[in-house]
């Protein structure tokens, strides 16, 4: 353990090095924050039923967010990212890079280690999947008030689990329930998300953008059924586009890391051929069966495939950020 004066030593240099920074910013890569701040983020767990019926008796926690404070003046624009059932993965540290060179903050949220998890794709019923869209409502509570924040131009982005959280954090009756920050999100980024399950009212989304990344090879969470979904949105006059890349797998954006290789998720369960829809009192029912949904129904299969892929990670980078640049009217 350090002595009292060598802790006191390590706080001042740490001090004088964040103080360099801010005051040098010009100095520094782009790329590179000028400040970070982690936050504890006050949520719940709670079950499927208990988030679509609005119950908030469920377990306290507290999970956590870090932003990453963009170089800039004034208030700035943000992208709240949400990872998916591996947690936090080094595919986001690219992300974040790639934003705050933009000038763009990002605030990353852990939604695992503050329950006492770091992984659930081997048993997706550890976690309710809708509890990551209380953390993120919860997350817009901290940036509607940070004054380094620009509250309109705050971004949902989510990857796999977390790209569902964010597809689905877009509904309007879900704001209604949960969200209490006072502000919307501008816009969604969901990546390769689960479009399986069928809620009710799920086409009366936030008039706000909805991009949606997907590959066509995908047998974790396969791109037709967001292609069903987008139908219905469309015709329901939503403003949602999703682009399908016929050569990627899920995962496919860890190729702005080099990754160009496909394995074996193993043991990880998939519903790519399961129906799920909202039933009476927010029960998730299984529409092949019509019983209540549960992860040991027939119809989950296990041992999907991820891989990156480094051309069509690089189409997304770009696509994503002219969506971003048009969304925060960056100069």
């Amino acid at each position: 353990m350090l002595t009292d004066w060598r802790f006191t030593a390590a706080i001042f240099c740490i001090a004088v090095l964040v103080t360099g920074i801010e005051t040098n910013a010009q100095s520094i890569p782009k790329e590179v924050a000028t400040r970070v701040e982690i936050y504890a983020i006050p949520s719940l767990t709670i079950s499927d039923q208990q988030f679509l019926t609005g119950d908030t008796n469920g377990k306290q926690v507290t999970v956590a967010g870090e932003i990453r404070i963009a170089q800039g003046s004034g208030k700035l624009p943000v992208v709240v990212m949400m990872h998916g059932s591996s947690g936090v993965s080094p595919t986001t540290e690219a992300w974040v890079h790639q934003f705050n060179a933009m000038g763009i903050s990002t605030f990353v949220i852990d939604g695992f280690s503050g329950r006492g998890l770091t992984v659930v794709g081997p048993n997706q019923a550890l976690l309710g999947r809708l509890n990551f869209i209380v953390d993120i409502y919860r997350s817009l509570e901290i940036l509607a008030r940070h004054p380094r924040v620009d509250p309109d131009r705050i971004a949902l982005m989510g990857f796999s689990r977390g790209g569902q959280a964010a597809l689905y954090a877009s509904l309007e009756r879900f704001h209604k329930l949960w969200n209490k920050s006072g502000v919307q999100f501008a816009g969604y980024i969901p990546f390769y998300p689960d479009c399986s399950t069928t809620y009710a009212t799920d086409t009366e989304v936030a008039v706000r953008p909805i991009r949606i990344f997907h590959g066509t090879p995908d047998d974790y969470n396969p791109v037709a059924s967001c292609k069903a979904y987008l139908a219905r949105l469309r015709e329901a006059k939503r403003d949602v586009v999703l682009t399908e890349y016929p050569d990627s797998q899920h995962g496919f954006d860890s190729g702005l890391l080099g990754v160009n290789t496909t394995a074996v998720s193993v043991n990880a369960q998939t519903a790519r051929n399961c129906h799920l829809k909202e039933g009476e009192g927010g029960v998730l029912m299984n529409a092949d069966t019509q019983a209540p949904f549960s992860y040991k129904d027939a119809c989950i299969e296990l041992n999907p495939h991820v891989g990156g892929n480094p051309a069509t990670a690089e189409e997304a980078r770009k696509a994503v950020s002219e969506f971003l640049q048009a969304l925060f009217k960056l100069g």
